[in-house]
């Protein structure tokens, strides 16, 4: 690894720190700006009552990505960006909602195993 030193005046590291908290700024904004989608689909499965597993792997391996994302950016954030505090509540709302989807899931899964259990019942009638 190779560390480079470099002096600046005052004036020219400040400018340096605003140039790199504008970039990660308009990463996180990214961050955001895609959050919406997440959880509009989110509540586009809840209300078709889609609430499943395989609905649930998706939706995690989403999160996934943008906690990955998120992470990559924080790891290039030197002078801590304003946006990156929105990002990381963003995600988080994004955490929430699939830990709400997920109970869903594990609702109806329930409620079909109890359903197709009793549908697995025979009914014997010992008094004839």
């Amino acid at each position: 690894m190779r560390i480079l030193t470099v002096a600046l005046h005052d004036n020219d590291h400040e400018a340096l720190a605003a140039e790199q908290r504008d970039e990660r700024d308009d990463e996180y904004n990214e961050v955001v700006d895609r959050v919406p989608q997440f959880l509009d689909e989110i509540e586009l499965e809840t209300d078709r009552g889609r609430a499943s597993y395989a609905e649930v792997e998706e939706s995690e391996a989403d999160l996934e990505r943008f906690e990955k994302w998120l992470a990559s950016i924080a790891d290039r954030d030197y002078f801590q960006a304003p946006r990156g505090a929105d990002a990381r509540l963003a995600v988080q709302r994004c955490r929430e909602a699939l830990a709400a989807f997920e109970a869903l899931a594990l609702a109806a899964d329930s409620d079909d195993s109890a359903v197709a259990g009793r549908a697995n019942l025979t009914v014997v009638d010992d008094h004839q």
